[in-house]
């Protein structure tokens, strides 16, 4: 029983990232797939179109949402490259904090350039 609580509670196994990462890559495979799909169907597409289509609430949302799966599935994975390739303790807090604050800066460009739309 004690096995099964551990996996399901996602402490410290690792699980919740995994899934979070699975869940990010849909929304951002959706979001590439759909917006291929846009392309091939407005052929002739121009900026009033653009424009149009990013004006819509549900696309903002899309977007929003895919900004968020990029930034959260690149901060996992970043930190998981950093946490298993930098050895020096000083350096890896560096960059992690780096990495946090271009993510951060990132993100908040996005929804200023979503909303601003």
């Amino acid at each position: 029983m004690g096995v099964i609580t551990n996996i399901t509670s996602f402490s410290r196994s690792g699980l919740a990232h995994w899934l979070t990462q699975r869940v990010t890559a849909l929304v951002i495979s959706v979001y590439i797939f759909f917006m291929i799909y846009y392309a091939v169907t407005h052929p002739n597409l121009d900026y009033t179109q653009w424009l149009e289509l990013n004006g819509y609430f549900p696309m903002k949302v899309l977007n929003v949402l895919t900004a968020l799966s990029i930034a959260v599935h690149s901060w996992i994975g970043l930190w998981g490259v950093i946490t298993d390739y930098i050895t020096v303790r000083l350096l890896g807090i560096l960059l992690e904090v780096g990495m946090i604050a271009i993510t951060l800066v990132y993100l908040i460009w996005a929804l200023v350039i979503v909303w601003g739309i």
